[in-house]
């Protein structure tokens, strides 16, 4: 009698042999680069902080100045360069900015990946590893930092690699040297952005579990033992990470003979770590902040499944499943130690991903079952899929209000949100309530490669100034000095001339003056300025402005030295960084190296 087809694949999640999982995990890594990494190449850095960093990796490949990094001229000290060094190292491959900025991230996303699965491949088997895999896949905040390139997901990456190292040493050894590999990965989260110490998360519950003697016992045996001499080895091999960019950068600053090196030097160990986390200075936001307006969304689709999850995570931690304990016991403290500093932002929340797939990994060929989980999943693409569509045709139909919301932005989006909303409607119907969780993984795969590719084509005229400073090259000539007081990091990323700035901490009014002493200096000179600012100055002759139009929610002006000659210059207000000569690449986009 003819076998069902469909028997091979029901044995396959129950219990898939080697040769079918290695086919099932090179499918996992297929579909994890081309989720992640769809996109390279089809768009400028965009703000806030992609501009930054690739300013950042510009300046290091063009001055050769590693070990200090700089934007626009100037010392940069508000992060440690290990993610500068990885995007100057890209943008040297590639020979562009637009298509090498983009790498570490996606690189980052992709390793994290392949550590998550391994883990739960050990801890759980093959059946749990691939699930964890596409858990970590759905997961929105996870997807999005990897398309961004911001230095979290590197940091998630590092933070992950030492999670995998310690797990690995307490789950499945004794094994020291991933113990040592897991401090040192600390090391380089460290020189990366200073909390790569998140996964020492992990040791209150590991040592409770030493000192109750309370073991989870499993096939490998017991949770093993943190001694005096492992604590000393591991400490050391993160602190020699730590030094391989520490030791020289503090010999050179302390010992050189330029005085603003001493000063990055304090701020970067000093004012951008301790201070900054109990006295933060930019992004204030309520303790409950992540409770209330990140974790919903960041942790979606996952925390669809917390009704089920929670019960289960308390049963196995009646047992003292270690599994469990650890890396649920770490997402739990890396929310509290955010939450406690008062400066906030949501992609902080990024390293607790990979953990949350970690505790859920076990619970996963259960809640896959799960109808109600199923109908969860349902609801939520039922109203993701009807806000796009509904709004997509309101819009397409002018509808005053999202017409105005479209003018601000400069995109017109309803096509696609009408494209996406109505295969989201096609697999609702297709695939129905029982298969909800099915349904809303598949239109996930398809809004991200559509936001890559479709989504990247409409925003990055309105994103990247580009072509406003093609423009200002036209007007000006090519060779013509321009000073940006105040200036975005964008703007002068995309800067076809010689380009000034005067100190990214300098206050607005100190620029202004100084802009204007220097534009009185030498008639050929221009200003590229904000609307908002320049217009309270009086004494700058209108007639000879020239209006830019808005970019990035600004109306912008192009003011000729001949229009500030009646205004009051200060030599002394500020100073002046000069920003490395960029000039166009072969897509006519971003500088090339």
């Amino acid at each position: 009698m003819h076998q069902p087809t469909y028997q091979p694949m029901r044995r396959f999640w129950t219990d898939p042999s080697q040769a079918h999982y290695r086919r099932a995990w090179l499918l996992l890594l297929l579909l994890a680069i081309v989720l992640l990494g769809i996109g390279i190449g089809l768009r400028d850095p965009w703000p806030a902080d992609e501009p930054r960093f690739a300013l950042n990796a510009l300046e290091m490949l063009r001055t050769g100045q590693f070990w200090f990094p700089h934007r626009g001229g100037e010392l940069y000290p508000d992060k440690p360069p290990v993610f500068m060094w990885a995007s100057a190292l890209s943008i040297w491959l590639t020979g562009s900015v637009r298509w090498g900025f983009l790498i570490p991230t996606t690189l980052a996303g992709v390793g994290t990946l392949l550590l998550v699965v391994d883990l739960c491949r050990h801890l759980h088997g093959r059946r749990v590893a691939l699930l964890s895999g596409l858990a970590l896949l759905t997961a929105f905040q996870f997807v999005l930092q990897a398309k961004t390139a911001q230095i979290d997901m590197m940091l998630t990456f590092c933070t992950t690699l030492a999670t995998y190292g310690l797990l690995r040493h307490a789950l499945l050894g004794p094994a020291r040297g991933w113990w040592l590999i897991g401090w040192a990965a600390m090391g380089l989260g460290i020189i990366t952005k200073g909390v790569g110490i998140l996964p020492l998360t992990l040791l209150p519950a590991w040592l409770w579990l030493g000192y109750s003697g309370d073991f989870h016992k499993n096939s490998r045996g017991q949770v093993s033992r943190i001694t005096l001499k492992d604590a000393i080895q591991g400490i050391a091999a993160m602190l020699l990470c730590v030094a391989a960019w520490a030791v020289p950068m503090t010999v050179m600053a302390t010992w050189g003979d330029d005085p603003s090196l001493a000063a990055y030097r304090d701020n970067i160990l000093f004012k951008q770590t301790g201070q900054r986390y109990a006295d933060s200075w930019a992004h204030l936001k309520p303790w409950y902040y992540y409770l209330v307006s990140v974790l919903p969304w960041a942790w979606m689709p996952l925390v669809l499944a917390f009704p089920w999850a929670i019960p289960a995570w308390w049963r196995r931690l009646r047992r003292s499943d270690a599994r469990i304990l650890l890396p649920l016991s770490s997402v739990i403290l890396i929310v509290i130690f955010f939450s406690l500093s008062p400066g906030k932002r949501g992609v902080y929340m990024l390293p607790t991903v990979p953990l949350l797939v970690m505790t859920m990994a076990p619970l996963l060929p259960g809640l896959i079952r799960k109808k109600g989980l199923h109908w969860l999943g349902f609801g939520l693409l039922s109203l993701l899929g009807g806000i796009l569509l509904i709004a997509g045709v309101l819009g397409a139909a002018g509808l005053p209000a999202l017409a105005k919301v479209a003018e601000r932005h400069a995109v017109s989006p309803w096509a696609w949100w009408i494209v996406i909303g109505v295969i989201a409607v096609g697999l609702l119907i297709v695939m129905r309530p029982r298969r909800g969780l099915w349904a809303l993984a598949s239109w996930l795969v398809v809004f991200w490669i559509s936001w890559s590719t479709w989504g990247y084509a409409l925003q990055d005229h309105a994103r990247s100034p580009r072509d406003m400073m093609a423009h200002v090259e036209s007007i000006t000539g090519a060779g013509s000095w321009l000073a940006m007081p105040d200036y975005d990091e964008e703007f002068l990323l995309q800067s076809r001339q010689p380009s000034i700035q005067f100190g990214d901490r300098t206050p607005a009014s100190d620029q202004f003056r100084r802009t204007f002493a220097w534009l009185q200096q030498d008639d050929s000179r221009w200003m590229f300025g904000m609307k908002r600012q320049a217009e309270d100055y009086d004494c700058i002759d209108r007639g000879q402005v020239h209006d830019l139009g808005v970019q990035n929610g600004d109306d912008w002006w192009l003011v000729p030295a001949t229009a500030v000659g009646q205004c009051q210059g200060n030599v002394n207000a500020a100073p002046i960084f000069v920003a490395p000569t960029t000039l166009p690449d072969d897509t006519g986009s971003a500088p090339r190296v």
